[in-house]
């Protein structure tokens, strides 16, 4: 199965930068799909989303917030 992974991310927002460079690195080894989108460009998502960036969904479904687990990340994409 091909999995997907997304970035709830806002600008300036230091642990959303972590988190971008650990998903770029870990998705890269895997092999694995990923993009990045700002909550603030869209109000249901700031809502949703706002205060708990950055947030990682894995194929639209929530996985974790605030940092990247690698060892919970890697065994979902596994």
């Amino acid at each position: 199965m091909s999995h997907h992974v997304t970035l709830m991310s806002r600008v300036d927002c230091h642990a959303c930068d972590q988190a971008k460079a650990d998903l770029e690195r870990i998705c890269g080894e895997l092999g694995v799909s990923w993009d990045v989108q700002d909550v603030d460009s869209d109000r249901e998502l700031r809502a949703e989303y706002g205060d708990r960036v950055p947030v990682i969904l894995v194929d639209g479904e929530e996985h974790g917030y605030w940092s990247v687990e690698e060892e919970r990340l890697r065994a979902a994409l596994a």
